[in-house]
């Protein structure tokens, strides 16, 4: 199954996760097995990135709360997901791997718009060189 990339630069990309809830991971272009293999540099633009994500998902979805994780087990390379939470959300409280809480309908705004938002803030950030 081939993902949605929303954002791509020399550095990295951002990818949209099929999920109920707004779920987004950030990849780094190189697939370093570590964070503390990804040069410095690059590890703060991965973090700078990774700030501008929830800045946007919380003030557009204004989700109960945001999760962020880095497991890289089954994709042994560096990426952070991001994903914004609700109450009514299937899995809330558990993670959203975790064991199924409810079956639920979110009524959410139009992912598009979002994505469309996040592209131009990052691209307005972020120019390739």
């Amino acid at each position: 199954m081939q993902h949605l990339i929303i954002y791509e630069d020399q550095d990295i990309y951002i990818e949209k996760e099929p999920s109920e809830i707004p779920w987004l991971k950030i990849f780094t272009k190189e697939p370093y097995k570590e964070l503390g293999d990804v040069p410095k540099e690059l590890r703060k633009k991965l973090w700078d990135v990774y700030d501008l994500v929830e800045f946007e998902m919380k003030n557009y979805y204004k989700p109960t709360k945001i999760n962020m994780a880095s497991f890289a087990n089954m994709l042994p390379r560096v990426h952070i997901h991001v994903m914004a939470r609700f109450e009514a959300d299937s899995y809330f409280p558990n993670p959203i791997w975790g064991e199924k809480q409810r079956d639920a309908k979110l009524s959410l705004p139009n992912e598009e718009r979002f994505f469309k938002q996040l592209f131009h803030r990052l691209t307005k950030t972020y120019t390739d060189t």
